[in-house]
């Protein structure tokens, strides 16, 4: 039995929301599920990073004022070549706008602070599926640390500021994500888009190969975007606990099986060139979601095969219209 009944649910319906990040991709299926719970656009703020620097403390002060929830998605992310690239401006970025914007909202008297974590954050060397309690059991993975850790940092905070202050926020941990609306510029992308961008342009180009970081052999678990906003909005109604909460689908596939898949999907029949010289990442990502089942009701509907088409077709209907 969930420990949080639906008699005590966040009725977000009647509630005014700040959705950081609301026009990213995670961000516009989260915007979505929030029209289907009845929560009208008027009732979300979603400030743009054009206008509203969240590393500006000013900023975070002014964005929660009048906001009854706060549902922190905004992040300076990317795959291993923006790790390797920038691994400053990831840190700071994602630690100081997280902070300040935590800060904020607890001045402001936000009810509800809800924050999107990652899997970089767990250990490099984690039991396989990754269990909750063994968030602080090593040090991540090389390439995306600083990230990480970043964003690790904050679940401290919001576990300080409960105890402290008695302040509602709770910390989601998600795996990779994908689907449609998804970032498919193969310098920032992750995994999913940027194979799917490969393959589609050496169909276009006539070309019989694609080239492949790595060596295929680590493992990760895939999150389709619109199941990842479900989850989303299910913790916001229902958890309460100062625990991180795993969100996912707790299914891991090798890079070269999902290679494999998504061929076949594309019909493309050509050669994978593994580029060894290449970093893996991380060996092993699968997440143990037995908590977020028991605890809110949350299990992911759209499988890997079903949620790669959806992306594959999205993609496809808008590649020639210049889609990143």
């Amino acid at each position: 039995m969930m420990p949080n009944s639906l008699s005590t649910a966040i009725d977000l319906s009647q509630k005014r929301i700040l959705l950081t990040g609301g026009s990213g991709f995670l961000g516009k299926h989260v915007l979505q599920q929030l029209q289907v719970l009845g929560v009208k656009p008027e009732q979300v703020r979603i400030p743009r990073s054009r206008t509203h620097d969240l590393r500006c403390w000013e900023v975070c002060q002014e964005v929660v004022q009048g906001q009854d929830v706060v549902i922190h998605l905004a992040a300076h992310v990317g795959g291993i070549g923006l790790n390797q690239a920038k691994p400053a401006e990831l840190f700071y970025d994602n630690l100081i706008m997280g902070s300040q914007l935590i800060h904020a909202a607890y001045l402001a008297g936000v009810e509800k602070f809800v924050c999107v974590g990652t899997i970089c954050a767990y250990p490099k060397f984690t039991p396989v599926p990754f269990k909750e309690e063994d968030l602080w059991n090593g040090y991540p993975e090389e390439t995306n640390a600083p990230y990480g850790i970043a964003k690790k940092a904050l679940l401290v905070q919001l576990q300080a500021y409960r105890q402290q202050y008695g302040f509602n926020g709770i910390y989601l941990l998600l795996v990779n994500l994908y689907g449609p609306m998804d970032n498919f510029d193969l310098k920032t992308s992750h995994v999913i888009p940027a194979l799917i961008r490969k393959v589609h342009e050496a169909q276009q180009r006539g070309q019989n190969y694609v080239e492949v970081w790595g060596d295929g052999s680590p493992t990760r678990e895939f999150f389709y975007a619109e199941d990842a906003a479900r989850g989303i909005l299910l913790a916001t109604q229902l958890y309460n606990s100062s625990e991180p909460l795993n969100l996912g689908t707790g299914e891991e596939i090798s890079i070269r099986d999902l290679i494999a898949l998504i061929c076949e999907l594309m019909e493309f029949r050509g050669e994978i060139r593994w580029q060894t010289d290449k970093p893996n990442g991380q060996p092993r990502r699968c997440l143990d979601v037995s908590k977020a089942r028991e605890r809110i009701g949350f299990v992911a509907k759209v499988g890997l095969r079903e949620g790669l088409q959806r992306t594959i077709d999205w993609y496809r209907r808008h590649a020639s219209n210049g889609a990143n």
